[in-house]
């Protein structure tokens, strides 16, 4: 099998495209096959810098590791991330274009065909399946004369397509004919079968409706696939994740603070795996309380969502949790909130041109044109201790992704140093800890990643509440996420038609 292809669109946003567009990675690789992902334009405010120091879609990164491939922006060459309702940040292979509005993209998508079509050759010429992602859905009509990542890309390299309707979401019949409905009859021909997904309940009671909805569509059901438990990084579950909490009577409470701008939520899923923690998110109109541990993550508009923290009385909050001493830790965007001034002299945010910050830790930032994007490696410095005891030493992995550069005051001390950037030996000092060791912030993504380190902050926490230490159940974050993946594609691989889903990538 050469060059083929299969690509996934939904009724809808939020249906499980990404997952599933993972879940048959997964399993063509497992059967044997050189795979790989893409998305021609995904819209997202979570990101990932591959080892170039490219940026690209988070869920890409995740259909990637799925097939057992180093991430490429290949596999994802237009990404947009949203900077206000009406703007958002273009990106065009890993690197910043510029900022636009709905209209203005829109008109630009065109120009963009070239460089898709390259994008997607390029995987197609070294991989036996491509495996595409579309996004939102194809009966979008009144965006179909100039879309580039639905039924435009199916046509623009012939690849046949499966529809996934969401049943958790009520109305799937529905949605599916009327997906179906809405195409024109060359796209309609393209749709070679539909997936129903998250279904709960008996499939018995379910089947005399698919016989039916098959009928009236002309298209067979290839298979119901069951609502499953994974914990796998999926853009599509932004609203999802912030709305869940954690069930666990764990000992240690760790709470993020939702964001109207949040970016790379995914840093903070790791604290999933471990027992003794309680994941809780605290959304528009909740209150903080008491966590062990307060995190304020990234963001695409820092200026605007530090506003959002005052208007909201959740600055107040923070203030007092400070008071009493609880680690409060800010990632990237939130790293600069901790500090006293915030400064964007170029508006490369929004139109205020400066902002004084939490002041929790004594620090500057000024925001410049040039966006940071790098891979690194850390060593952990803080002499500091508290809750950093024992990490003195420790190498860190993540990645940085921002807009401001932060200069540390006399009253903060140093994290951490970077020790590589893109492969590269450097020694550039990275974040910030306060006199008292209860304030942190840092500009790398997926530190939590690293389990030593995330456990050795947990089990210092235990210690000051009188509790024994306790082991990670999962070697690495990396080992972790590799059985979920074989999870999800023994669900889906136990519930579709995969002779009729090979069939349809040969042609037949």
């Amino acid at each position: 099998m050469k060059n083929k292809s299969l690509m996934f669109q939904g009724t809808a946003s939020s249906v499980g495209k990404s997952l599933l567009t993972a879940a048959f990675c997964r399993i063509f690789h497992q059967d044997g096959y050189k795979v790989a992902p893409f998305k021609s334009q995904n819209m997202a405010l979570n990101s990932y810098i591959t080892k170039e120091g490219l940026e690209m879609g988070r869920a890409q990164v995740v259909q990637a590791e799925a097939s057992c491939i180093e991430p490429s922006v290949l596999m994802n060459p237009v990404l947009l991330k949203p900077t206000t309702d009406k703007k958002c940040q273009v990106i065009l292979n890993g690197k910043v274009h510029k900022n636009m509005s709905a209209k203005e993209y829109h008109e630009f998508k065109p120009a963009l065909l070239e460089m898709v079509k390259e994008s997607f050759e390029k995987l197609a010429k070294n991989n036996d399946i491509v495996v595409i992602e579309g996004a939102g859905s194809p009966a979008e009509i009144n965006l179909r004369d100039k879309d580039i990542v639905n039924m435009g890309m199916a046509d623009l390299v012939d690849a046949p397509v499966i529809l996934i309707g969401d049943i958790d979401r009520g109305g799937v019949f529905a949605s599916i004919y009327g997906t179906i409905m809405l195409l024109t009859e060359e796209e309609r021909k393209r749709v070679k079968g539909v997936i129903i997904n998250k279904f709960r309940g008996d499939l018995e009671i379910l089947k005399p409706g698919i016989k039916m909805l098959e009928e009236l569509i002309k298209i067979p059901v290839l298979g119901v696939v069951p609502y499953y438990n994974v914990q796998i990084e999926d853009e599509d579950s932004l609203a999802e994740r912030f709305r869940s909490q954690s069930r666990r009577n764990g000992q240690i409470e760790v709470a993020v603070l939702y964001l109207p701008h949040v970016s790379n939520f995914t840093d903070f899923n790791v604290f999933e795996t471990q027992e003794d923690v309680n994941l809780r998110y605290i959304m528009k109109g909740q209150r903080i309380g008491n966590p062990d541990i307060l995190i304020i993550p990234g963001s695409k508009n820092t200026i605007e969502d530090l506003v959002y923290l005052r208007e909201t009385g959740l600055e107040e909050e923070i203030l007092r949790l400070n008071r009493q001493g609880k680690l409060i830790i800010g990632i990237c965007g939130g790293y600069q909130m901790l500090g006293k001034k915030i400064c964007d002299p170029h508006e490369t945010e929004s139109n205020i041109k400066e902002i004084n910050g939490l002041g929790l830790l004594d620090t500057e930032t000024i925001f410049e044109l040039e966006k940071t994007t790098t891979q690194v490696e850390a060593e952990i410095i803080a002499s500091v201790q508290n809750a950093l005891k024992g990490t003195q030493g420790m190498i860190v992995k993540g990645y940085e992704i921002h807009m401001g550069q932060t200069k540390l005051g006399e009253d903060s001390f140093v994290l951490n140093h970077i020790k590589k950037r893109l492969n590269q030996e450097v020694c550039i000092e990275d974040g910030a800890i306060n006199s008292t060791g209860n304030v942190i912030g840092t500009y790398i993504h997926g530190i939590f990643d690293n389990i030593q380190f995330t456990r050795k902050l947990l089990n210092n926490i235990r210690k000051e509440k009188g509790l024994d230490e306790k082991e990670s159940n999962v070697e690495s974050f990396e080992e972790f996420k590799e059985r979920e993946y074989d999870k999800l594609a023994k669900i889906v691989r136990e519930n579709v038609d995969l002779e009729k889903i090979y069939k349809i990538v040969q042609g037949e």
